[in-house]
């Protein structure tokens, strides 16, 4: 006589969400009232899941982390939590970072060559120029002060 457990059907999708391991899910019924399935069915798209199965998953496993806020268990429910919005903030800071550094460069870009056309600086010069502006960035840790560039510009 086979167990339940044996009697569950697995199926073929894979877990995404279970602390970063590839698992087999176990499909087994489920019986929720109607207005819990329209509940389901109005929220798993806005919570950016695609399936009820993946809403009801996430759902499941807040809950366990609900039940499980004052035990020592807390800990191996709260670790992969941490660890994947850890990892969400920081890639969601990367990406403005990079759109900020690009924008950056694009106005540096156009100030640079605005410059180079009003004004004739031999390549002597330029090479000095640079070589001073890196020494200075070094020195002051690339927190650039207009204000100090304009003073040391005309006492020179």
């Amino acid at each position: 006589m086979e167990s339940k457990v044996q009697k569950m059907k697995k199926s073929t999708d894979i877990a995404g969400e279970n602390d970063g391991v590839t698992a087999e899910k176990i499909k087994f019924p489920l019986y929720v009232f109607p207005e819990t399935m329209k509940t389901v069915d109005i929220l798993y798209k806005s919570d950016n899941c695609s399936s009820r199965t993946e809403f009801m998953e996430k759902a499941i496993r807040f809950y366990c982390g609900y039940l499980l806020q004052n035990k020592p268990e807390l800990v191996d429910y709260l670790a992969p939590q941490i660890a994947t919005l850890t990892e969400g903030i920081v890639k969601g800071t990367e990406q403005r970072l990079s759109r900020a550094l690009f924008k950056v460069a694009v106005e540096l870009g156009a100030i640079s060559h605005m410059l180079a056309a009003v004004h004739d600086i031999d390549d002597d010069t330029m090479i000095k120029l640079r070589a001073m502006c890196t020494d200075e960035v070094k020195r002051i840790n690339g927190i650039i002060n207009f204000e100090k560039a304009v003073r040391y510009q005309n006492n020179d």
